[in-house]
């Protein structure tokens, strides 16, 4: 076999793939390169993404305030969970004052008289048995509408998910209200 000249494809200082024609690095080379951070652990990079993760929390806090259904949780997800809300937040509730009511007997138990206590706790049980009826009733309008425009097809629990808005605050309730009072569904 005769030597033959090396072609210039062929010569060995021309790189034919990664890791070629140079000396293999060390084991301390190789450990020391794999010693580096996966992700950058800068100040910098730190606020950014905490600035990153606050404007998601921000969009989706803000989405689920106005009913954005992306950004609902899923007790809230759906065409009849809305037809619910807008139902709701159409007429007025006695739920929606039993807080404030409740404040005010809490204040008035500081009072010294005890007549006075007694019957404001009289009161506000008597107020919360209306507030019970009208949960009741509202439960079951609830589902005669959501029966009369979905049929067979209703979702289960819409009494229920009807019956604890009407107990929140107006101003309070999540997602917000999307219809003035008196503009029922249809």
């Amino acid at each position: 076999m005769a030597n033959t000249p090396a072609s210039p494809e062929t010569e060995p200082d021309a790189p034919s793939g990664p890791g070629k024609n140079r000396p293999t690095p060390s084991r301390a080379e190789q450990e020391a390169a794999r010693k580096r951070p996966l992700v950058p652990d800068t100040k910098e990079a730190r606020a950014r993404a905490k600035a990153d993760m606050a404007a998601q929390r921000e969009k989706a806090r803000v989405g689920m305030a106005n009913g954005d259904d992306k950004y609902l949780p899923a007790r809230d997800k759906g065409p009849q969970r809305k037809f619910v809300r807008d139902y709701v937040d159409a007429g007025w509730h006695a739920g929606e004052l039993l807080m404030p009511l409740m404040l005010i007997v809490i204040l008035v138990s500081l009072i010294q008289n005890q007549a006075i206590v007694y019957y404001s706790f009289v009161g506000l049980w008597v107020f919360i048995l209306f507030v019970v009826a009208d949960m009741i009733m509202t439960s079951s309008r609830v589902k005669k509408a959501a029966r009369g425009k979905w049929g067979d097809r209703t979702e289960k629990g819409l009494g229920w998910y009807a019956a604890m808005r009407t107990v929140q605050m107006r101003f309070m309730r999540l997602p917000k209200p999307q219809v003035k009072r008196g503009q029922h569904p249809a």
